[in-house]
């Protein structure tokens, strides 16, 4: 990986050299410092770092939402550094699913409606969108639950729309955040071990951010970063 060039097997997501800092007055907060991180296809790797010290940075950096100061971003072997700014957006919207602690599901529209807006703004056809919407939230467990609002719906069951929602375009990256962080032990153990499985069966590469450490020791691998770098966990 020296070169900074994807490694021979080429990682869905690969992030080189990662750098990014902040001016603050007349110096600069050094938040990355070359920070590299390879996930391959059917990966899970937990994020485990305190507040403060770029987790949320380098999550916005890999999901293409900001752009990093130095270094390079690898999405299923795409260069996206130097790409226009609509060329990260397609790619963004047809590479990369989000998932975060809040399931941010538009209240007025059921959970197969929800499901359906993604697809529908990349251009497939309503029929064809509802069809995988429905199929995505029977394979989650909600398929008595499709014309039910979000209001409607427990956290738990809310947390899955949001999941099928960011699978919808069937990404080759998945990005979560503290995604069972508003949820109870039990039901946060569900939902995860649902994410975790569909991570395994569709051949995702995920970043899952947790301060669960119960939950991050059933992932492939475990990183944190310190002095703004990633360090890989035993």
């Amino acid at each position: 990986m020296s070169n900074g060039a994807p490694p021979d097997d080429y990682p869905a997501l690969y992030l080189y050299g990662v750098q990014r800092r902040f001016v603050q007055g007349e110096g600069a907060l050094e938040i990355l410092r070359g920070a590299d991180l390879a996930v391959w296809a059917g990966q899970s790797v937990a994020l485990i770092a305190p507040s403060g010290t770029g987790k949320s940075t380098l999550l916005q950096i890999a999901g293409l939402l900001e752009k990093p100061d130095g270094g390079e971003v690898y999405v299923d072997k795409v260069p996206t550094v130097t790409l226009a700014d609509d060329q990260r957006t397609a790619l963004r919207r047809n590479a990369i699913g989000f998932v975060y602690q809040s399931h941010h599901l538009l209240p007025e529209f059921s959970a197969l409606e929800n499901v359906m807006l993604p697809q529908l703004i990349r251009g497939l056809h309503k029929r064809d969108a509802a069809e995988r919407a429905a199929n995505l939230l029977s394979y989650l467990g909600l398929g008595e639950r499709l014309k039910h609002r979000p209001s409607e719906l427990s956290g738990g069951e809310q947390q899955r729309v949001a999941l099928a929602r960011s699978v919808a375009n069937a990404p080759r990256v998945l990005l979560a955040d503290e995604p069972t962080g508003n949820l109870d032990p039990k039901t946060s153990r569900y939902v995860f071990d649902i994410l975790t499985r569909l991570v395994k069966e569709t051949g995702l590469a995920a970043i899952i951010a947790t301060h669960n450490l119960d939950l991050a020791a059933q992932m492939d691998r475990r990183v944190t970063i310190r002095d703004g770098v990633v360090v890989e966990l035993a």
